[in-house]
């Protein structure tokens, strides 16, 4: 008798999960794109160019701030009600802002109202993410088979390049089908609208699932927590930290690779928009192969081994950054970003298996929520902004020390995780 292959039999969870997170990575990454090429002269005009880019980088980090309170207010229903209805809001949420921004006024019709607008929406975007990945994660690796879990785990994560390469692909349609004129004048909000294609199928999908075993088994066992992150406070304030810590890498360096090395390449370097955009989209590849290639490894060793290397991978990748990028051959940059993207597939890829093992089910949403997006907020807020300010200031050697620091700040996250 032939047994079926433990994906088969949970295609529709792993689908669920894997929507859901290219959603959030198609999101943040069409606004991270928007920002860098038109949002500054748009809706934060000024004389300097380098002062709108700023302030649009700074619109970016909204969103993490926004983000560690998603995570509690979707954590704690995820942890009370369930993970199914808890993943439903969170992506009407995240899904309704994106759309809005298409529909935004610029600051030439309206003044201090749109940045204000575009400001709020960001926000809102933030608090349906700080619940989305969380309440993925837990959806693929609470269904996971023994022995399983960290090729389950990685099946969100692969939402990072698939959202990537559908943003960065229709952008640089959009860039060859469009004028430069007509992209800032109305093309930039075509990837905003198309969002609710892939809003809607991740409804579609989510709305037919049940909930997870482990939810169940804790509901059996005892009544849910009556105010989660309270008990998350009381009894597993090390584990939060030590998931803090080790995520911060991840946020660091995916952010600085895409959307401070786009916004340098096309500014300070001069290149096209389609040729970055080309570049980045070969490099996002490695991405996708290092999230596979530790979602395996994850389940020969353990995640937070995968995790470990990784981040001495993201340490390397910031000593080479300087030299690689502001060298200003593209050859080199695509280089440089295909190491680097592959190591971002070391630092992510485990996330899904490790963070949740993190704490007992009753919290788990709320932990490991929590965890990721404060992680968030340090390692990918103000990183953009802070790259952009080093850069111009100190060059691009400071901005490799910045991407070091937070592959070491992950390795001690991992050293001071408690054992379970």
């Amino acid at each position: 008798m032939t047994v079926p292959h433990p994906m088969a039999t949970h295609r529709r969870i792993l689908i669920a999960s894997l929507i859901g997170t290219s959603v959030e990575f198609y999101d943040f990454y069409i606004y991270a794109t928007a920002a860098t090429l038109v949002f500054g002269p748009l809706f934060f005009p000024s004389d300097s160019s380098s002062a709108q880019l700023m302030a649009s980088y700074l619109s970016i980090g909204l969103a993490f701030i926004a983000r560690p309170l998603g995570a509690v207010v979707f954590g704690h229903f995820g942890d009370r009600l369930g993970r199914k209805s808890t993943l439903v809001a969170s992506l009407m949420l995240m899904g309704g802002s994106t759309l809005l921004i298409a529909f935004l006024p610029t600051y030439a019709q309206v003044g201090w109202v749109a940045p204000l607008l575009l400001c709020t929406l960001r926000f809102a975007q933030g608090l349906g993410l700080g619940g989305e990945w969380g309440g993925a994660a837990l959806l693929a690796v609470e269904n996971a088979p023994p022995g399983w879990r960290g090729r389950f785990g990685m099946v969100p994560q692969l939402g990072a390049p698939v959202g990537f390469i559908a943003a960065n692909g229709l952008f640089l349609i959009l860039g060859l089908t469009l004028s430069d004129a007509d992209f800032v004048a109305w093309g930039w909000r075509l990837p905003f609208l198309f969002s609710v294609a892939l809003v809607g199928l991740g409804l579609w999908v989510r709305l037919k699932l049940t909930e997870t075993p482990a939810f169940r088994a804790a509901l059996e066992q005892e009544a849910p927590a009556g105010v989660p992150i309270a008990e998350l406070a009381a009894g597993h304030l090390r584990a939060t930290l030590a998931g803090t810590f080790g995520v911060v890498a991840c946020f660091a360096l995916y952010y600085i690779a895409t959307t401070f090395v786009l916004g340098y390449g096309t500014t300070t370097l001069g290149y096209t928009r389609g040729a970055f955009l080309q570049t980045q989209l070969v490099a996002i590849l490695f991405m996708a192969l290092g999230i596979a290639w530790a979602g395996w490894w994850s389940d020969r060793a353990t995640p937070g081994r995968v995790l470990a290397g990784g981040c001495v991978g993201v340490v390397a990748a910031g000593a080479m950054l300087a030299p690689m990028v502001g060298g200003g051959s593209l050859f080199a940059i695509g280089a440089w970003l295909s190491f680097a993207l592959l190591m971002m597939g070391f630092v992510y890829g485990p996330l899904g298996a490790w963070l949740p093992s993190l704490f007992p089910a009753r919290v788990r949403y709320t932990g490991a929520s929590m965890a990721f997006n404060v992680g968030g907020v340090i390692g990918g807020g103000l990183t953009p902004s802070i790259a952009q300010a080093l850069s111009v200031g100190h060059g691009l050697s400071a901005v490799g020390m910045i991407l070091g620091a937070a592959g070491v700040a992950s390795l001690i996250g991992l050293a001071i995780t408690p054992r379970r």
